[in-house]
């Protein structure tokens, strides 16, 4: 693919996704192939060697390689905000996105850490998406710019994504798209996200169970959920997973909001994150579910929830780790050692 297709309208989106590439299976065979030749018994690396494989699978070579690994992280403000949902102001988004520029955030130091390239966009700050109690949260204009964005904004030759995001309110968000596309409550959903507790906490839950109410009818289908109850910075992660599929680069998703963000799509094409991996666990209580409902485990669990990719980028180590322990360990027959075969 030369360049990517115009997404002009919700149903150029929809087509796109009934569309998607899928992996590569010859790399895929030659990567299994080499696994039980590695001076090793058979699965004793674990998920690690499950890893290098759906590298070598979805980057579309063998062995898989991690020369470029590039973290994305978009920032937008959300309407909701305004409802006491966060414990932190609206115009701390664009302060820590001030910080990250500046060098001075978890993320800058963890790039630094992995050697990982960080970008950071800025998604029309001065401008907050509508409150979704009151409404969708973005026009279909609105939602169709962001996630065409999302999708340009990537590097095409990156070797591995990893997705992230800033923005007052978005756990809110996050917690609102999960309860319509999953069902459930609004409480099994709604977590403390930047430290809101008690009353506060009973407001938020409110919030997203309002919002849902409010749109249901709008929500037919599960790229509505996105746009009524988004926000820029989550519609924009979901056109960079796109992106990332037509261009043949594997995706590492964050925490809660980054993978609220991309579920609508696989609700709405079944395995269309196929070529998506969830970096870590988060401690927001709604993660969990949202994992579980997708069928898909999480690489780490560290009890982290602070989103800005830092769990996506921190997962690159065990990315490198497969890569380098796939395509540096010797043979049984290279390094002279018996197999189990031989016996």
């Amino acid at each position: 693919m030369k360049k990517l297709p115009e997404i002009k309208s919700m149903d150029d989106l929809r087509a796109l996704l009934q569309d998607l590439p899928g992996p590569d299976d010859a790399a895929a065979r030659r990567a299994a192939a080499r696994e039980p030749q590695l001076t090793k018994p058979q699965g004793s690396l674990g998920r690690l060697e499950d890893l290098s494989k759906w590298l070598a699978a979805w980057q579309g070579r063998h062995p898989p390689r991690l020369d470029l690994v590039s973290a994305h992280v978009f920032a937008g403000n959300h309407g909701v905000a305004a409802r006491g949902v966060s414990a932190f102001p609206i115009e701390v988004t664009r302060q820590m996105v001030a910080n990250f520029l500046a060098g001075g955030a978890a993320i800058n130091q963890l790039c630094k850490t992995f050697d990982v390239a960080l970008t950071v966009d800025e998604m029309d700050l001065e401008r907050p998406t509508a409150d979704f109690t009151l409404g969708p949260a973005m026009t279909e204009a609105e939602f169709v710019h962001a996630f065409a964005f999302g999708m340009k904004a990537i590097d095409r030759d990156a070797d591995l994504l990893c997705l992230g995001e800033m923005g007052i309110a978005n756990t809110t968000s996050a917690a609102a798209i999960c309860l319509a596309l999953f069902g459930g409550t609004a409480d099994r959903w709604t977590g403390p996200g930047t430290g809101v507790e008690g009353e506060a906490l009973g407001r938020k839950t409110a919030v997203v169970g309002d919002g849902v109410a409010v749109n249901r009818a709008a929500m037919t289908d599960a790229l509505e959920v996105l746009r009524c109850l988004g926000g820029r910075e989550l519609a924009a992660i979901a056109g960079a997973v796109v992106s990332a599929r037509l261009w043949g680069i594997p995706v590492l998703l964050d925490g809660f909001v980054c993978t609220a963000a991309a579920a609508p799509l696989q609700a709405f094409r079944p395995g269309a994150l196929d070529h998506c991996r969830i970096a870590h666990g988060s401690a927001e209580p709604g993660h969990r579910h949202v994992v579980e409902h997708l069928g898909m485990r999480a690489l780490m669990h560290l009890d982290m929830r602070l989103g800005e990719a830092s769990g996506a980028v921190l997962a690159v180590g065990l990315a490198r780790a497969a890569v380098a322990c796939h395509a540096g360990m010797a043979t049984f027959h290279e390094a002279l050692v018996s197999n189990r075969s031989d016996f």
